[in-house]
């Protein structure tokens, strides 16, 4: 097994000498077979090997009493060692995750400290090829994605190094061999023999049936996994382009908008990692009954040819497809918390809730052509002027129009998406006449004409998303 184990290294870049290398140790077979090869190379390849053992208090004195084992092996092979134990029970209850979970988060935690004080160029674990197969499996079972099919990686970037992983390359009977050869005798975890866990029964009842038809299936799984990976380390670094170059992250990145025409114009496949990244991007904590079902939502709502449509996904996220454009965004409705009504000091500044900051004066010299500011006469409109948000039956009215217009169908006729429209700012006088929807459109008082005589007031607004 070590000449396959280190061909394996050399073919895939796996190491190099002079490094420092911190081990993940439990004590079973597979970890220790993995110590004791590392100790063989070690004057080869002239490394610093530092074991890293973790108790997880989840077996009582028995997983205290690996610890010690570990420990014991280290100073009898003469490598440095760390253990610690780790309350999983209450991170677990604390964190609201399963057992699991809540052992590997912290072992990780633990392991990543220890990369960084040590500057350490690896962290070499001991999974091997029926473990890639078992994940693989696990993956397609339960997941339809490529990612989650792709399995364990041979190597990833953590710390200040890198996560390997030599042992993909051979199968748990040779370790256990490897163990015999050797006169390791490792301790054994009894929980690895109950079939309650999902990657037991997958263990104990679906690799040996495999085993029946492909003797070499870890080698088959472990080429489809490291190709699989490649493509989608590929096409995840040309979705990341795709969302950074059109998607746009608002309200603290709780939401994120994109034109829809240019998203479609990419290729299915990064339009659909696109997709996932904006959830990674949004969700705190990927939600346990999202699945592809959602993606198939949200592809349809592309392609609905409705201006308004609006997709529940777990977690209160909301999809919204306003015309052109699509929007996630978390459930809390923006209007019920941003209906205002301000009055306008003259001179002064209004702060509006969406971050909008609309300045007043007065001014002998009126810009009529500005985008950003509003000019009315002050003798022709009743003071004071009010920014409120808008109320059912608006009407505004402008030069050139006969009669007034909804304040509704303007919202329309711009394509403002719904999320928007309740809290977008209105400029009215005291008599309630709505003179500017700031920054969409500018009404003007019925009396007045652009002159340059007289005293006129002169609103701008600065920043803000309208």
């Amino acid at each position: 097994m070590i000449s396959k184990v280190s061909s394996f290294i050399r073919e895939k870049q796996l190491l190099t000498e002079n490094s420092t290398v911190l081990l993940g140790v439990s004590g079973g077979p597979d970890s220790m077979a993995l110590l004791h090869y590392f100790v063989s190379i070690r004057e080869k390849w002239n490394l610093k090997l530092i074991v890293l053992s973790v108790d997880h208090q989840l077996r009582g004195d028995e997983s205290s009493d690996d610890l010690d084992f570990v420990k014991h092996i280290c100073e009898k092979w003469g490598v440095q060692f760390i253990g610690t134990s780790v309350d999983v029970p209450s991170y677990k209850q604390e964190k609201q995750v399963g057992t699991q979970v809540a052992a590997r988060e912290m072992r990780y935690a633990f392991f990543a400290k220890q990369m960084s004080e040590f500057s350490a160029d690896y962290l070499a674990l001991g999974h091997h090829g029926d473990d890639q197969v078992e994940t693989m499996l696990m993956g397609l079972v339960r997941s339809a994605t490529t990612k989650s099919l792709a399995g364990i990686p041979l190597h990833r970037p953590f710390e200040t190094g890198q996560i390997i992983r030599p042992f993909l390359c051979v199968t748990k009977d040779e370790i256990e061999e490897y163990c015999i050869e050797n006169g390791i005798a490792p301790r054994r975890d009894p929980s690895n023999e109950q079939t309650t866990y999902t990657r037991n029964y997958f263990r104990k009842e679906l690799l040996p049936l495999l085993k029946e038809k492909n003797s070499n299936i870890h080698k088959t799984t472990q080429h489809l996994s490291q190709s699989l990976q490649e493509d989608e380390l590929f096409l995840t670094e040309k979705a990341t382009e795709l969302v950074n170059n059109l998607v746009v992250f608002t309200d603290s990145d709780k939401e994120a908008c994109f034109p829809i025409d240019s998203f479609k114009s990419s290729p299915h496949s990064l339009q659909r990692r696109a997709f996932h990244l904006i959830l990674n991007y949004l969700y705190k904590e990927w939600p346990k009954n999202l699945s592809y079902v959602h993606e198939e939502q949200f592809f349809a709502l592309l392609e609905s040819n409705s201006g308004n449509v609006q997709i529940d996904f777990p977690g209160n996220l909301k999809l919204r497809k306003t015309y052109k454009q699509v929007c996630f965004c978390f459930s809390i409705e923006k209007s019920r918390l941003v209906s205002y009504h301000k009055t306008v000091i003259i001179p002064g500044e209004v702060n509006l809730p969406n971050g909008i900051t609309v300045t007043a004066d007065y001014t002998g010299c009126p810009d009529w052509n500005s985008d950003t500011e509003y000019i009315c006469n002050k003798d022709c409109v009743a003071l004071p002027l009010h920014i409120r948000t808008r109320q059912n039956g608006d009407r505004m009215s402008w030069r050139g129009l006969e009669g007034s217009k909804k304040v509704k169908d303007i919202f329309i006729d711009a394509k403002i998406p719904l999320g928007k429209r309740d809290m977008w700012p209105v400029l009215t006088d005291d008599n309630g006449e709505i003179l500017w929807l700031i920054g969409l459109k500018k009404g003007q008082p019925q009396q007045q004409t652009q002159t340059k005589e007289g005293t006129y007031i002169q609103l701008k607004y600065e920043e803000g998303n309208v």
